[in-house]
């Protein structure tokens, strides 16, 4: 029943052309150190669906992305993501660009195992104009048309949480856990890394047992990598890192992913990362993020 593993064994679960979804809401608990280790990989031609942050923006800068499915892509603070701003302006992408509310029921319709769910959410705008392969349907018991969104089903999702337990029971206590239930339930296998493991007598307590919000059965693995989530934020433990991001999103202007890359990423370990940035104790001494 011991699901857990490291980074790199993970990703090396991850083969090309897979369709992969994160976790997180752009700049807020995205799995970026499982990020960086498929940055560090041969992937290339992956499917990601996400509400973006520099999740996306990274594997897009590094070339790993061949088709994007996504309802945004920000840092919050910094309205667009650099990196995907380049990528997108640069036409390297196919992309589906949708509704926040319809990326979720996309989620939800291969999560309960059906083609689609229908909405009213993109009649009349141009989600429909510029998603061609987004059908609108009429409905069998009144004369409303309907945009039928399809199943956005996954090879694999990847979550990060702030603590979990060796059999793959995952607790979000952060105010908002966000599609990451529905990222897992969508998904063939779900990895999920964490900042701490706990012993399994840590979800007793009825508090602690209504922030877990999937079965351990749908956790596929589980990786212990304390500050994974930086330089998102991972509440109780740290938030959001500005500066970091300053520095990351300035170098899409002066040095290029390259740059960037070379002194945080390649030929590096996520211990040689975090030692750059002062050490774990330094990420969690990063400001709690006011929601």
């Amino acid at each position: 029943m011991n699901k857990v593993k490291t980074a790199s064994q993970i990703v090396s679960e991850l083969r090309d052309g897979m369709t992969v979804g994160i976790g997180g809401w752009g700049p807020r608990r995205k799995p970026m150190a499982l990020i960086r280790e498929i940055l560090r990989s041969d992937l290339k031609d992956l499917t990601i669906v996400s509400y973006g942050g520099a999740d996306v923006g990274m594997l897009c800068a590094a070339g790993k992305v061949k088709k994007l499915i996504f309802a945004f892509v920000s840092l919050d603070f910094i309205p667009l993501e650099p990196y995907f701003r380049i990528a997108r302006q640069q036409g390297e992408l196919e992309l589906m660009e949708i509704d926040e509310g319809m990326l979720l029921l996309g989620l939800r319709a291969a999560a309960w195992g059906s083609p689609f769910i229908p909405t009213q959410v993109g009649l009349g705008t141009d989600v429909i104009k510029n998603n061609p392969d987004l059908k609108v349907i009429n409905s069998p018991y009144d004369d409303k048309e309907w945009v039928a969104m399809p199943a956005l089903k996954l090879d694999a999702a990847l979550v990060h949480v702030d603590r979990a337990d060796e059999r793959g029971v995952c607790r979000i206590s952060a105010p908002d856990h966000h599609m990451d239930d529905w990222f897992v339930r969508a998904a063939k296998k779900s990895y999920v890394s964490c900042d701490e493991i706990v012993d399994s007598h840590h979800f007793n307590s009825p508090e602690v047992a209504r922030q877990v919000f999937w079965e351990r059965s749908l956790t596929s693995a589980v990786c212990h990598i304390p500050g994974g989530a930086h330089p998102t934020s991972c509440a109780p433990f740290y938030g959001i890192d500005n500066k970091h991001f300053l520095r990351y999103n300035k170098s899409a202007k002066e040095g290029g992913f390259t740059e960037y890359s070379d002194t945080f990423i390649n030929g590096k370990t996520e211990q040689d990362y975090q030692a750059l940035l002062g050490g774990i104790d330094a990420i969690k001494q990063i400001p709690q993020t006011t929601y």
